[in-house]
């Protein structure tokens, strides 16, 4: 009635004075704003309910499974409860910020989140070892940290770096004060004109006698640090790594511990040029930053010397493993790998829900609109991403345990296990970061064009997985190195020396060359993934071999063969996911699993294998006959894989248990209310918060007006 009224008094008052009737407006828009209520309803979406109630398992059970126990699933839930229950509703929508209120956003809620935390871990486990700082990088907590985390590096890197390359003395000294947070530091290795090359750094640490301390210089532009984040604005010590030189001869790549800024001031110190790098595609609040050196001294006890060293006298001792320096490196590689596969499955959840709910095109002409999941090029853009996504999951899990295996053999001083772990985890690195990428981005468009919206949360998501592609090892030069590392494998087969277990499938193609004929089961077909990826090998490794006997050094053989390498190399990463998720599988298949999850877990696999194995068809025609028959049942197996995963795809998802916090999306939230959402998310642009914006008077009336 109120409203009605004060329409009608609107059109009345419309008779004055223009400039009390704008008035009379923004004060009836205010009002109509305030008076307004949530349009969300507190009921889930029919559509997206149907779904689970036709699933064929039991979520809690996939969740479970999928989380590593029922304790750890219970942990998982309290954790977000925990850490989102005090959040304003709004901390997400960071799109409409600065960029300098995003950084700002994002050191408040950093520092917010490590708070709750300690205070965690204070209520949790009191006195015992500390858990805040692993979780403090954990993907559970994006949610809390929409805007980026500043200090991420600080315990991906600085933290870890200091723990597996100084000295227990070095720790306890500083290395405990940034694991504590009463410092906050980066890890400074990229440099502006040089990335995954190593070796070609340019920062130089020159080693002082007379002091007993080095002397860091960035003596070229190029030089200057670029990229570390929270280097920008967040940091006041930082891991440098830089090339020894000790009386002007080159000693090699090793790290330093670097004061930059001043503990109370947070001034640059003399000597340091630091600053922030610029608004990038994605990550805004992370304050990448570079860095200048110029004759700035530490003591000598600040080069990281657990296992390179340099004595008061100068007397340098070489670290017993050369990678060693880079094992950081590996251990940021296992975390990228099993992020994007999570990136990837927030993707495939919120495309799938929106599926459910997005009604369109009917099948049949007389038909009502069917939601658009019901249609089968909808579910080939769905279905195979969430296949994806588990098979690089469970990859990327083998990984982080083999890399704890591989970390206490070092301890032990056994390195037998770097060269594989190191290839692994580039390979899987470049696996992960470009199929998330395009999976991302397929998943964006399965969502029309309300995929654009920022709200959606797929364009945040692709901007994530595809700057992947790029930090911690470009993805090319990461596959040549896993290239060079299957050339060194074969020429060990061939002499027949021991190989590592996730190539000990060269052995069969050194020995005769021949594969099982083809019965496209899930074993046989990871049989001939892996006949393929070892004739790759050989053939490269032929290639290699004859540009070597015609004169070639080994840098030209290795560069003209890089075609062939780089191929080589992805068969052989695409073979390992595929094996490693059949093992998986067959693992659970013998655990006290119920049947059904059995089933789903299944049918996930094969859609996984077949979808694979028709991408990598090239490949395996260049080294297997295949008939028309077996070529056009794996077609039809693809169908039916996508028909049996139908009605199991949105509990696939819920599976994944995403808080809606962390998918931070108006397309997906467990309740489905899509269109609601958009128009919510719609009406809170800064926008909207006025009737008629400020261009319009300014700019636009003018124009209008000027008889032009």
């Amino acid at each position: 009635m109120l409203k009605n009224n004060l329409s009608q008094l609107l059109v009345c008052w419309r008779k004055l004075d223009s400039a009390l009737v704008l008035t009379v407006d923004i004060n009836l828009f205010n009002y109509f704003k305030m008076s307004e209520k949530s349009l969300i309803p507190s009921t889930v979406n029919p559509d997206l309910q149907k779904e689970r109630n036709a699933a064929s398992f039991n979520v809690e059970e996939f969740a479970t499974w999928w989380h590593g126990g029922a304790e750890k699933l219970k942990f998982k839930r309290e954790l977000e409860n925990y850490m989102f229950k005090d959040m304003e509703e709004d901390n997400h929508l960071t799109q409409y910020k600065s960029h300098a209120d995003i950084y700002e956003q994002a050191v408040k809620q950093a520092i917010d989140a490590a708070k709750k935390l300690r205070k965690l871990q204070e209520e949790r486990n009191p006195g015992g070892i500390d858990i805040w700082p692993e979780l403090y990088n954990s993907s559970l907590l994006w949610g809390a940290m929409p805007a980026g985390n500043p200090f991420g590096v600080q315990f991906v890197m600085l933290v870890t770096a200091l723990k597996a390359q100084g000295t227990d003395e070095q720790y306890a000294d500083f290395g405990k004060r940034a694991a504590n947070f009463e410092i906050c530091g980066t890890y400074a290795q990229t440099e502006l004109g040089h990335g995954t090359f190593l070796r070609g750094l340019e920062t130089r640490a020159d080693y002082d006698r007379k002091t007993d301390e080095f002397i860091l210089n960035s003596p070229t532009l190029s030089s200057y640090k670029w990229w570390p984040g929270g280097l920008g604005h967040s940091s006041n010590y930082c891991i440098v790594v830089a090339q020894l030189f000790i009386d002007n001869e080159a000693k090699g790549v090793e790290m330093f511990f670097v004061q930059v800024r001043d503990e109370e001031t947070h001034m640059p110190l003399p000597g340091i040029d630091i600053g922030e790098i610029g608004k990038k595609v994605g990550f805004f609040g992370v304050n990448n930053g570079y860095l200048g050196l110029k004759n700035v001294r530490i003591p000598r006890t600040k080069m990281l010397m657990r296992n390179a060293k340099v004595f008061s006298d100068g007397t340098f001792v070489k670290s017993p493993a050369s990678v060693l320096t880079y094992f950081t490196m590996v251990s940021v590689r296992c975390i990228i790998a099993r992020d994007d596969a999570i990136m990837l499955t927030m993707a495939a959840t919120i495309a799938t829900r929106y599926s459910a709910v997005r009604r369109q095109s009917p099948i049949n002409p007389n038909d009502p609109e069917p939601q658009i999941i019901d249609h089968v090029t909808q579910q080939l853009k769905l279905f195979p991403e969430i296949a994806t996504g588990v098979a690089y999951r469970l990859a990327s899990d083998y990984l982080m345990s083999l890399f704890d295996i591989t970390s206490n053999e070092i301890e032990r001083g056994e390195y037998g296990r770097l060269p594989e772990m190191h290839a692994l985890s580039c390979i899987l690195k470049v696996l992960c970061s470009y199929d998330a990428t395009e999976g991302v981005e397929r998943l964006r468009l399965a969502c029309g064009g309300h995929g654009y919206l920022t709200s959606a949360h797929l364009a945040t998501l692709y901007v994530y997985a595809t700057a992947s592609i790029t930090y911690e090892g470009e993805n090319t030069v990461l596959l040549l190195q896993v290239g060079r590392f299957l050339m060194k494998t074969w020429r060990n087969a061939i002499s027949g020396k021991p190989l590592s277990p996730t190539t000990s499938y060269l052995v069969d193609i050194v020995k005769n060359n021949s594969v099982e004929k083809w019965s496209g089961t899930w074993e046989n077909m990871v049989k001939h993934l892996e006949f393929v990826a070892a004739n790759k090998t050989r053939t490269a490794f032929e290639s290699l071999t004859q540009r070597l006997k015609a004169g070639q050094s080994e840098a030209e053989a290795a560069n003209n063969t890089g075609i062939e390498l780089i191929q080589a190399a992805e068969s052989h990463g695409r073979a390992f996911v595929c094996a490693t998720f059949l093992a998986q599988v067959r693992q659970l298949q013998q655990k006290q699993s119920s049947p059904a999850l059995q089933k789903v877990m299944g049918n996930l696999l094969e859609l996984y294998l077949v979808n694979t194995v028709l991408k990598q068809m090239t490949n395996i025609l260049r080294f297997v006959r295949l008939s028309e028959t077996e070529l056009r049942t794996l077609q039809t197996r693809l169908e039916k894989a996508l028909i049996d995963l139908r009605p199991d795809a949105v509990a696939i998802c819920d599976g994944f248990d995403y808080h809606d916090r962390t998918l931070s999306s108006t397309l997906g939230s467990y309740d489905g209310n899509v269109y609601e959402r958009l128009f919510e998310a719609a009406k809170k642009s800064p926008l909207n918060q006025q009737p008629v914006p400020k261009a319009f008077h300014e700019h636009l009336k003018p124009f209008m007006k000027s008889n032009l």
